[in-house]
């Protein structure tokens, strides 16, 4: 007996459950199919600790690491803006319900060789900015803040569509110290080319950033406790409350095409009939190309970073001009507090896209931040793009995971995505009532 679906999805990364939730939901038939035997593709959660060693081929862990079982380690973590799409996404399908969250405790930026706080408050930003700098820099955050792109009242004469970004930070006269830092590690562009684009973007940005870190005044970022295996887990519940059928560690052995359309997936000897797919680079290697490829190196430590003020969470950001390169160097830390390590031990993560045939060497100037390190493990992945859009043969493939480390640009994949899926924009709960929603499922300091 033949099996019929309106869609297909191969993989179990966080885009594909997204993709999977939100067509279940708006009553598609949905089949999801992993070849692994566990959720994530390759952002995966790994636990116990034991897994990694393993996964990385590393003797190990010793057993000054605790128990294995209180460890989730993220093969590629990434941080919430907490007024970012993906939150959005999450509260307008629910999925919250399956999540905890907590505030990262510290957002930092590298500068001449040291760890800067970046500013939550009037009396930081004076600790990275002189006076005159910082009178010109609040400025400009009030003329973002007011700024509202369908009332031309708010552009004060900047045309966004065409002012550049370059331009718009020379009317504020900022520095270029001030200028590198807004850019980085507020507006979070990941190299420098933003500054001859128009300023729109950046204005969103920066909107973004103020707008998130004024629910917290720590960071503007969250984290799930138990780390970010929790959320393809919360979306296949989702997918599987309203019909969709899972079906894990099962080998894909062929897509079936029909007049150049997706008409099937072979598994196992089997045929599912579907009239759209939806999958990974890892499905169809003949669809995609290589754009670059990103290092990660996991770090295990014993104790939380120097000069984060002793937090058990945050980010860093290398602005790639603080070592000639084109692009910036980011570092995740998550620890105990998150429930993602044994009691008093901390997960950093170092990415990069990399420039030279020396990666490693690259991402020498975070890990020396970070020590002394326990251990190490170090991957390097292509960055896979799509040939094509996927109107012609209806398969959608999503792009690999980049080197930042939060979710904006993960978001405007899955937008893009599922535009070209179904035609139509996904819109998130529009008005929907913030302070309620937050207050349930953000946890707020030290609680562990």
């Amino acid at each position: 007996r033949m099996q019929e679906y309106d869609i297909i999805v191969l993989g179990t990364g966080l885009k594909e459950c997204i993709l999977s939730g939100l067509m279940s939901q708006s009553g598609k038939k949905v089949l999801h199919i992993d070849k692994n035997p566990y959720h994530g593709g390759e952002s995966a959660s790994i636990s116990p600790l034991e897994e990694l060693y393993k996964k990385f081929k590393v003797r190990g862990p010793a057993k000054s690491m605790g128990r294995g079982k209180e460890w989730n380690v993220d093969l590629i973590p990434k941080f919430f803006l907490a007024h970012g799409q993906l939150v959005k996404i999450l509260v307008h399908t629910e999925v919250t319900r399956y999540l905890d969250f907590k505030v990262v405790e510290g957002s930092y930026v590298y500068k001449a060789g040291k760890l800067h706080k970046v500013p939550a408050t009037e009396e930081e930003a004076q600790n990275l900015m002189g006076m005159f700098d910082k009178r010109r820099f609040r400025k400009l955050l009030l003329f973002t803040l007011n700024f509202d792109v369908r009332n031309p009242r708010t552009y004060q004469d900047v045309d966004p569509n065409k002012t550049t970004t370059r331009d718009l930070f020379c009317r504020y006269d900022l520095g270029l110290d001030v200028m590198e830092f807004t850019g980085h590690a507020i507006a979070l562009h990941s190299s420098d080319s933003y500054l001859d684009q128009p300023c729109v973007e950046t204005i969103r940005r920066i909107k973004l950033y103020s707008e998130s870190l004024s629910r917290h005044n720590t960071s503007p970022y969250l984290y799930p406790v138990y780390g970010l295996g929790e959320l393809p887990q919360g979306f296949a519940r989702l997918s599987a409350e309203y019909g969709g059928t899972f079906l894990l560690n099962r080998a894909v052995d062929e897509i079936v095409m029909e007049n150049g359309k997706v008409n099937a997936v072979k598994s196992e000897g089997k045929l599912f009939h579907c009239k759209q797919l939806i999958c990974d680079p890892s499905y169809v290697p003949n669809r995609v190309r290589k754009v670059g490829r990103v290092i990660r190196v996991i770090c295990l430590l014993n104790h939380p970073v120097k000069n984060t003020h002793e937090t058990n969470s945050c980010q860093i950001i290398i602005p790639q001009a603080q070592l000639n390169r084109k692009s910036d160097i980011y570092i995740t830390v998550v620890s105990y507090a998150h429930n993602v390590a044994s009691d008093g031990m901390y997960i950093a993560t170092v990415s990069t896209t990399i420039e030279t045939s020396d990666p490693e060497k690259e991402v020498h100037p975070g890990l020396e931040l970070l020590e002394p390190i326990a251990q190490k493990f170090v991957s390097i992945s292509n960055l896979l793009v799509p040939n094509e859009d996927g109107k012609k043969s209806q398969i959608f493939v999503s792009r690999s995971c980049d080197a930042t480390n939060h979710f904006e640009s993960e978001c405007e994949d899955i937008k893009d995505l599922y535009r070209r899926i179904t035609g139509a924009e996904l819109l998130m709960c529009r008005g929907f009532v913030d302070s309620l929603i937050y207050g349930a499922y953000v946890r707020e300091g030290q609680s562990h």
